[in-house]
């Protein structure tokens, strides 16, 4: 049986629209199969907001310790101790502790004026177009600048990061798996290739980054290898920037298209700019994550045996009208706004997921302090500027433009 997951062979969301607007779908799942189980891939797949925080927090029924997975990395590329996904509790807690010190509060204290520094120079480079490309000036460029920089990768090769990173994040598909496999599999050498060299020198010389805490780091009273840190460094530079960009792209097509009007509020009150990141995580956010069911259950009212793949549809759970009143509603004043699924929930928490936020808020409170309005483009059609990810269908160009402060 095929490792990785086919999501779109379970939902049958064939069109690019249909991918990028799946709500429809995910509605109708949580009224009429709110726990579905596909045969052809024997995989259960729930929908509702408290099924799949139960499968993202019991560890001890839904495993991360997987054969088969959603993830669409060669599967044998992460089977190390730098892998924080493949793991559960307490082995994970060991492993997680050792990245996640880059990411506490003070660390990312002190990363704020050089990311705010990033922010004004790629919003300098705006000034005078009266149309230009938000993916291609901002919700690209910044994720994969700032974690090249805080992992301590010269920023001068962040298009070959980029080109990497997207190359491991294309999901597989029935038709050419053998080709993207084998596009994989030479990536991740790439990548590899690349990042040894760098691993090795921080480890004689370390420096104030993240690679060279990892040389120092140590599990169990031994540390790192040189692999298990580029492996890590991998994880990170990759996670570190597709979730990042496709945020950011979703805030400025949420602005223009799902709440039109809402820039001029952000522009009146800078301090809803955190509440408008996490209603774009809620209402636009086509995640979903897997766990393997660890011990026959029947938690949901259905006989699920070990081994089975149990996926949670965490875009339908943030719609979930049980958790949040008028779903279907962009609105950045409901009162349990952090209360998504969107960086998961439990041990497994994104880590990236304060950094994130940081670099989504920083970029918006500068643009909207830049700009005095935006539109869309006319005869954009949303169709023409996907591409297929991880996460479901991606903005690859979003054309907006711009009204400068008079």
């Amino acid at each position: 049986m095929n490792q990785n997951i086919l999501l779109n062979e379970i939902s049958k969301l064939k069109s690019k629209q249909s991918q990028w607007e799946p709500f429809a779908w995910y509605k109708e799942m949580r009224e009429n199969s709110p726990v579905f189980y596909d045969a052809e891939q024997d995989v259960w797949n729930v929908f509702l907001y408290e099924h799949a925080k139960r499968v993202l927090f019991d560890h001890e029924l839904f495993s991360n310790k997987k054969e088969r997975s959603l993830i669409p990395t060669p599967s044998k590329s992460f089977d190390n101790r730098s892998n924080v996904n493949m793991v559960d509790p307490p082995e994970h807690r060991k492993r997680r502790a050792l990245q996640s010190q880059a990411f506490t509060p003070r660390s990312l204290k002190e990363w704020e004026p050089r990311i705010q520094a990033i922010v004004d120079e790629l919003i300098a480079d705006m000034e005078g177009e009266s149309t230009l490309d938000i993916m291609e000036k901002l919700a690209i460029p910044l994720p994969v600048t700032v974690i090249a920089e805080l992992l301590g990768v010269p920023s001068k090769d962040r298009r070959l990061i980029k080109s990497w990173s997207d190359i491991l994040f294309l999901p597989y598909n029935k038709e050419a798996f053998v080709d993207i496999d084998q596009q994989k599999r030479q990536a991740m050498k790439e990548f590899r290739d690349y990042l040894f060299p760098i691993v090795q020198e921080k480890r004689k010389h370390p420096v104030d980054d993240i690679i060279s805490d990892l040389t120092k780091a140590e599990l169990e009273g031994e540390q790192l290898t040189d692999e298990e840190v580029v492996m890590s460094a991998i994880g990170l530079l990759g996670a570190g920037n597709e979730t990042t960009t496709k945020l950011i792209s979703n805030v400025f097509y949420c602005i223009l298209f799902d709440k039109p009007g809402i820039y001029q509020e952000l522009r009146s009150d800078v301090s809803l700019v955190p509440n408008m990141i996490e209603e774009v995580l809620r209402f636009r956010f086509t995640a979903h994550m897997d766990r393997r069911v660890a011990q026959d259950t029947n938690v949901f009212g259905h006989e699920m045996k070990e081994g089975q793949v149990i996926v949670a549809w965490i875009g339908s759970a943030n719609r979930d009208e049980s958790e949040f009143a008028h779903a279907e509603e962009f609105d950045i004043h409901r009162p349990n706004i952090q209360h998504h699924l969107s960086f998961g929930s439990g041990p497994h928490f994104c880590l990236g997921a304060p950094l994130a936020r940081m670099e989504a808020r920083i970029a918006l409170t500068a643009f909207v302090k830049r700009f005095a309005d935006i539109r869309p483009v006319a005869g954009f059609e949303v169709t023409e500027h996907l591409a297929d990810s991880v996460l479901g269908q991606s903005l690859e160009n979003l054309p907006i433009m711009v009204d400068h402060n008079k």
